[in-house]
């Protein structure tokens, strides 16, 4: 069964622990999950969120984010140990919430997107594949998964493709690798929706969605009928989920290149979009 969720970034960033004050209207409007982008632990009292997710029957999905401190092929081991570090903390927020994954392109910084020699850029493949192996190790220790997010091509240069991400996995050969996949980013590179979600097969652990354009599902040029039969022919039972954001918080805007508002109000947002997937997968 399908279930759905959206992403808090929908309306703010960072997730705090005040963030859970969104979780009542995300009940109310009939969602079953809410990703929580984690992106400074530091900033989440762990406890007092699980407290609210429990009282709204709310399925928490934990994201990770990836900027330039973040960086698993990076030259630098320091960088690589503090994105341990960091996965560590996803992790012990997973087994305190009882999420069964951590999901996010975590094999490198988002918006490293860069002319490379071929040479280098295998360097910078088998390193993600060797860190991204102890990530695993670390999310079999917490009886969790990793689920690996393929970007377009503006926002990375390492993993752009179901095709990608299939490899990547294959390469990392462990059973903690799965896989997330995004509709916005699959309808920037991808020439079949539905042939990618086969590609990645039972591997696909999460699915994000907005419209083309960022906007409400529903709305735009996405092709929603191939998305859902590649999910049916995959027998996908996991969390179709609505990440998209908002140009009034200026920082992550910024990182995602949104200039102008996508809806009339992100609650409009929010709501219209559940209402067209709902109807989509009925």
């Amino acid at each position: 069964m399908i279930t759905f969720g959206v992403s808090t970034w929908l309306w703010t960033s960072p997730f705090t622990t005040d963030t859970v004050a969104l979780f009542p209207k995300i009940k109310a409007m009939g969602y079953d999950a809410v990703e929580i982008p984690v992106e400074y632990p530091e900033l989440i009292d762990g406890a007092k969120v699980k407290a609210v997710l429990h009282e709204h029957n709310l399925t928490p999905i934990v994201c990770a984010a990836f900027g330039p401190t973040r960086d698993l092929t990076h030259d630098d081991p320091a960088i690589h140990q503090a994105c341990f570090d960091y996965i560590e903390r996803c992790f012990a927020l997973c087994n305190q919430w009882e999420a069964t994954f951590v999901a996010g392109p975590m094999y490198s910084a988002v918006g490293k997107a860069r002319m490379l020699p071929d040479e280098q850029r295998k360097v910078e493949w088998n390193r993600a594949v060797e860190n991204l192996r102890k990530a695993c190790q670390m999310a079999q220790q917490s009886g969790a998964q990793i689920a690996l997010e393929p970007l377009n091509r503006f926002e990375t240069d390492l993993v752009n493709t179901a095709s990608d991400v299939r490899r990547l996995v294959d390469n990392i050969n462990h059973p903690a690798a799965g896989v997330l996949l995004d509709g916005f980013h699959m309808g920037i590179e991808e020439p079949d929706v539905e042939q990618a979600i086969l590609t990645v097969g039972d591997k696909l652990i999460h699915v994000q969605v907005s419209e083309n354009y960022r906007g409400t599902p529903g709305t735009g040029q996405f092709r929603w009928d191939d998305l859902r039969r590649g999910l049916q022919r995959v027998n996908y039972q996991g969390c179709v989920s609505i990440e998209s954001f908002t140009p009034e918080i200026k920082e992550l805007a910024g990182a995602v290149c949104i200039w102008r508002h996508l809806a009339e109000d992100q609650d409009r947002f929010a709501s219209d979009g559940l209402a067209f997937l709902k109807q989509l997968f009925v």
